[in-house]
């Protein structure tokens, strides 16, 4: 879900390009190709590639050659977005629910069944720029919302309820991720700073946030409620909700998981993960890391964190984004950064990095779907890629 390294990340990647490995290096262009392998390949729909496997879905360790199929390459299923998040699979439609944070649109992909791009209609013409999506146990679809600043759940009779908007008597910053543990129901969302902005939801009050100066019309052009404008921001947590009796608990604090954005469990739900960065001290030189961390789950609540990776590759360290898990608990996540680096990464239960599919943009969020839960959907800014896996995703998006 977003992060403003994200974004940064990609434009910044319009201004120089890392030529892939195996590419011969030429003369560098004045505009960067939309492609990463070589020979370049075409993303429009009828030969993305002319080889197989895949060039651009890279084994950097024999047991990833076992999550993969060979005689399949990388789709683009939808192009001319905002900026996508929040992919989730509704398996009885047979469709892919997804997020625009910056036209504040909900869509339903019907996926191709073949070449070419998928059907998109809209879902929800005013989103509220929502973001992450899940479905809860019974079925029903939970919501983030930027602008409202709350996590929403819509029920089987379509009323809307609200799950949470605040905390301590506060408004919530802008929930990003949302995931429902299967094991008791529970809700859990990060809910970080990333769309107190006026391109994403509801630019803070004067002087708050992301408007220290006061020079944005925080109340222009939308309705909201003033309440929700941000005179006060919470500290960044992450939250789980009861099921039964829907209390609030900040179950992580802003010291435990330094910037949160995408989290998941494992598929025998005794593992969280989240994914943020390290903390730097004041006097400290070095930049904070992105990593993912990985809590054992103790009694229904998240212990003795630890590092499950850094993301760091060619010396470069990417910024995660989105995480699922499949039913072998490895751990796919979306990562922005130079190009020919970014895309999704995929790490073992041990934490080490065994492929990475490489895409020509950054990928801000990612799930499994399909009939059978085996094709990867992963959302890279105003485009969708597909890749269909011999492994399938665990948990309920």
């Amino acid at each position: 879900m977003p992060s403003p390294t994200g974004r940064r990340a990609f434009l910044a990647g319009a201004c120089g390009v890392l030529i892939a490995p195996h590419a011969h290096a030429t003369s560098a262009p004045s505009t960067p190709p939309d492609v990463t392998s070589t020979p370049p390949r075409s993303w429009s729909g009828k030969a993305p590639t002319g080889y197989l496997p895949d060039p651009d879905v890279i084994a950097l360790d024999p047991s990833f050659r076992d999550l993969t199929f060979p005689g399949t390459t990388i789709q683009r299923v939808l192009s001319g977005g905002g900026w996508l998040e929040g992919p989730t699979w509704l398996g009885e439609a047979r469709i892919l629910l997804l997020s625009d944070t910056i036209r504040s649109t909900q869509y339903r992909l019907v996926p191709p069944e073949g070449a070419g791009e998928g059907s998109l209609s809209v879902f929800r013409q005013e989103s509220f720029h929502s973001n992450g999506n899940t479905l809860d146990t019974e079925g029903r679809i939970i919501t983030c919302e930027h602008d409202m600043r709350r996590v929403i759940r819509w029920e089987h009779d379509g009323s809307c309820r609200v799950i949470a908007d605040a905390f301590n008597g506060k408004p919530l910053n802008s929930p990003n991720d949302v995931i429902v543990n299967p094991q008791d129901g529970s809700i859990w969302f990060t809910d970080p700073p990333y769309g107190d902005t006026l391109i994403e939801g509801h630019p803070d009050a004067p002087g708050n946030g992301a408007n220290p100066t006061g020079k944005l019309h925080w109340t222009l052009g939308t309705e909201v409620p003033i309440q929700f404008a941000g005179h006060e921001r919470q500290p960044v947590h992450i939250f789980r909700v009861d099921s039964t009796t829907g209390v609030i608990e900040a179950i992580l604090s802003p010291e435990d998981v330094p910037t949160p954005n995408g989290l998941c469990f494992s598929p025998d739900q005794k593992t969280f993960y989240a994914t943020g960065s390290t903390p730097v001290s004041a006097n400290e030189k070095t930049q904070s890391q992105h990593v993912i961390y990985a809590f054992d789950m103790v009694e229904n609540r998240p212990k003795n964190r630890r590092i499950f990776c850094t993301m760091t590759l060619d010396g470069h360290n990417l910024s995660p984004d989105g995480i699922r898990a499949d039913v072998f608990g490895n751990l796919w996540c979306g990562a922005s950064g130079p190009f020919g680096l970014a895309g999704v990464f995929c790490y073992n239960p041990a934490g080490k990095l065994i492929g990475r599919i490489r895409l020509p943009l950054g990928c801000s969020n990612l799930t499994f779907g399909g009939p059978k839960r085996n094709e990867l959907y992963m959302c890279c800014g105003p485009q969708i890629f597909r890749l269909l896996l011999e492994t399938q995703g665990a948990g309920l998006s």
